[in-house]
């Protein structure tokens, strides 16, 4: 891909994705928004700029202005409107309920993840879990059932003040859903 910035890199979706489900390839869009004046746009902008004037779906909106803005240094890596996100999932060979019990239960929890204080805003039984974390930001954990005796967490850490954070944090949960792995596979094997 040839996204004109430089860098290669920009995005995972391949020309062909994009070009598949939106008629157009990277390169195509980046001549249209730059030629429309998009990198002197903030996000909203630029996807009401999509809406308004081509058939995109919301998702493919909202990728494409992503991509561009990541491209066009108007955006960093990892960055959302509202600040950094990082994300980390692990599928662990428990059940479903017992992988959300032991982010529920706080004698559990304490196992996996010591001294970290939340509040937990908005809990959905075996489904999904919002978090505000100490410091503000926001940390959503999703279940996700594979099968009787496996299932996945995958944690979405957002409001985040930078992009070291980012990094720091990815690692920290990386370390956290590995100790959770360990922890529930040694009392489902017993």
């Amino acid at each position: 891909m040839d996204i004109k910035s430089g860098n290669s890199n920009q995005t995972s979706v391949s020309d062909a994705a994009v070009k598949a489900k939106t008629g157009k390839t990277w390169n195509e869009w980046f001549e249209i928004m730059d030629a429309a004046g998009c990198n002197r746009m903030d996000h909203k902008s630029i996807v009401a700029f999509l809406a308004d004037n081509y058939r995109v779906d919301p998702w493919w909106q909202q990728q494409v202005t992503v991509t561009y803005e990541q491209a066009r240094g108007l955006r960093k890596k990892y960055q959302t409107s509202s600040g950094f996100q990082a994300s980390s999932s692990k599928t662990i060979n428990s059940s479903v309920s017992a992988l959300y019990a032991a982010w529920v239960d706080e004698n559990q929890r304490t196992g996996w993840l010591p001294e970290r204080t939340f509040t937990i805003r908005k809990a959905t039984q075996d489904k999904s879990l919002r978090i505000t974390w100490a410091d503000g930001s926001n940390v959503e954990a999703y279940f996700y059932p594979k099968g009787d005796a496996k299932s996945q967490v995958t944690v979405q850490h957002s409001k985040l003040e930078n992009a070291d954070s980012v990094a720091q944090v990815k690692q920290f949960w990386k370390a956290a859903l590995q100790r959770l792995k360990s922890r529930l596979e040694d009392e489902y094997e017993d």
